[in-house]
């Protein structure tokens, strides 16, 4: 446990964004705040809490110019310092970030359309080269009436106080629009205000035990929740250093983080559970060098369904380097509760449970009957200072007696005020009420779970992608885990189940499932298959409808790893995924 002294925001409270940024310039004005890496780990800038807050203040002139508060601007930027100059430019001048993922140049799935349709932005930033053409498709992309691209990066830029721009803001205002990933229905606009933002800031504070001296070195990309607040923000809130990478460079050589977190001595640092994955994929023993993470006191794990294997896997593998099994920290989060919802306790290590895969199927948390009904289950952590975690019958609204799985509801100031111009919606979703109990508002987060005895919140899956054959319920993300630990061909996280939803025959499982690139042409088709099928039958007592193999990076996933069943099933039924 720190000591009180050592907490760099405890004695202050901010109103806004705003003023926690002039607070870190003004008692920490040359400290760095940011450093970028290349794709091969060297630095290529840096930028000082001072030399943020001037940049930024210089941008949020030339934004108010062109914006009034209130309206929305794009914030087209890579990981790295123009990002954060772009968004606190936005927070300056009083107009609403809009975070958004580079489209791909020739991506047909990616959700910018409806983004741009849903928001309406008046502005438009991104770095000047982007702007002038490196990217010759982007501008064209972004075409609407009235939008205006500013450069986050113009050495033209002024530098200092922004002028024009009231010093301060209601802690309700809006800081900025998180889109939802999209992973079971089309992106919403989550309004996040700055209440939320620094109540849910102090939340990480306090969950992770950060001080100032918690460095990160982050690459989960900066559009995404988890890559803004929980590292780069949450940096700038205890006036930590936190050290970015391109989101590329770690899914290509992810030991690149691992050398970066040795190198800046980072003690937090984490991602989704396949980013734990793929760096034991891509271990290599040559490569690691002098690698030391024994620095590394908070590996996060979170934004999608967290495995004991993988942890398993992670922790034998860079023991030797360091890396301690108590660093391992699972965490749960959405955009709708600005992100954090639940994290253990730092040095704890994970939380883990044996239970009754049948029992599961029947929203039961129990013992198992025999070895063959074993399932280990992770936790999440547990509710968070200030918040409430609620398991409630999805259908009923009743809250679920202890030992039964139901949907997670919560409560807390860190829950957002809804999505964007979408009043029915958050009607549904955050304005939720527990029946027979008082009316506190709830939010529905759409996942399923139970909270131990002790607390513990474990998440097992999500209502709408639960498969139901023959009236029992399976989880696909464990349908998915059988088939891809049944062949070595098999990508991990490279599939998903789901079912026809055919309502004139009963509901019949669908597996597609993408195909290791080094693996396409030493397989064969038909006997693969039929590994997939052999272990589906054995492990959950289900016949497959259909399996089909894909070509590697097939499967369409969300900006942060998710992988979109719904869009898998619809792009099945049309039959328009590459199948190998």
């Amino acid at each position: 446990m720190r000591a009180p002294a050592e907490s760099a925001t405890s004695a202050t409270a901010f109103g806004s964004l705003a003023d926690l940024l002039r607070h870190r310039a003004a008692v920490q004005p040359d400290e760095r705040a940011y450093v970028a890496l290349s794709d091969r780990g060297g630095e290529e800038a840096s930028l000082t809490f001072g030399e943020l807050a001037r940049q930024a203040g210089g941008l949020a002139a030339r934004i108010a110019a062109r914006a009034a508060p209130g309206e929305r601007a794009l914030l087209l930027c890579p990981n790295g310092i123009g990002f954060m100059v772009g968004f606190f430019g936005c927070i300056l001048a009083g107009v609403i970030a809009v975070p958004m993922m580079l489209p791909r140049r020739r991506g047909a799935r990616d959700a910018s359309a409806s983004i741009l349709a849903d928001c309406t932005p008046r502005l438009a930033l991104a770095p000047r080269a982007l702007i002038d053409g490196e990217r010759g498709d982007l501008v064209g992309r972004f075409e609407a009436d009235g939008l205006e691209w500013l450069a986050v990066d113009d050495p033209a830029l002024p530098s200092g106080p922004e002028p024009g721009v009231p010093r301060r803001r209601e802690g309700d205002g809006l800081a900025f629009l998180q889109y939802t990933s999209g992973s079971t229905s089309a992106p919403k606009g989550v309004m996040v205000s700055h209440a939320n933002l620094l109540a849910n800031l102090a939340m990480i504070e306090g969950a992770f035990g950060n001080t100032r001296h918690s460095t990160y070195v982050s690459w989960v990309p900066l559009y995404h929740d988890m890559g803004l607040i929980i590292n780069a923000l949450q940096t700038l809130y205890v006036g930590a250093l936190c050290v970015l990478l391109a989101p590329v460079a770690f899914i290509q050589r992810p030991l690149v983080w691992l050398r970066a977190i040795s190198d800046y001595r980072a003690a937090v640092a984490g991602g989704p559970n396949f980013a734990f994955d793929l760096c034991v994929e891509r271990y290599r023993p040559e490569q690691m060098g002098e690698i030391d993470l024994s620095c590394w006191q908070v590996a996060f794990n979170g934004a999608e369904p967290v495995r004991a294997d993988t942890i398993g896997r992670f922790t034998d593998t860079f023991a030797g380097h360091g890396f301690s099994a108590a660093a391992m920290y699972p965490a749960y989060g959405m955009a709708e509760a600005t992100v954090l919802v639940s994290a253990g306790m730092r040095g704890a290590g994970p939380a883990m449970r044996t239970l009754s895969r049948d029992g599961l199927r029947r929203h039961i948390a129990a013992a198992p009957r025999a070895d063959s009904d074993a399932q280990m289950v992770v936790g999440c952590g547990r509710a968070l200072a200030g918040e409430r975690i609620a398991i409630v019958d999805p259908d009923s609204f009743a809250r679920c007696a202890a030992g039964l799985v139901g949907e997670v509801w919560v409560a807390g100031p860190n829950v957002a005020g809804g999505y964007w111009r979408n009043p029915e919606a958050s009607a549904a979703i955050f304005s939720a009420r527990i029946a027979g109990e008082d009316g506190q508002h709830w939010l529905r987060t759409g996942d399923l779970g139970f909270v131990d005895e002790a607390g513990e919140l474990f998440v097992t899956g999500r209502i709408k992608e639960i498969v139901i054959i023959r009236g029992a319920n399976h989880y696909p993300q464990d349908i998915e885990h059988t088939v891809q630990s049944c062949h070595e061909a098999l990508r991990r996280h490279g599939g998903a189940a789901f079912t026809t939803g055919d309502a004139s025959d009963a509901e019949r499982l669908v597996v597609v499932q993408e195909v290791e690139r080094t693996y396409r042409k030493r397989i064969a088709p038909d006997e693969l298959i039929g590994h997939i099928r052999e272990a589906i039958v054995g492990a959950h007592e289900i016949v497959p409808y259909e399996i089909a193999l894909l070509r590697p990076g097939a499967l369409p996933k969300t900006t942060s790893g998710k992988i979109q069943r719904a869009l898998a099933r619809q792009l099945w039924l049309e039959g328009s995924l590459e199948r190998l």
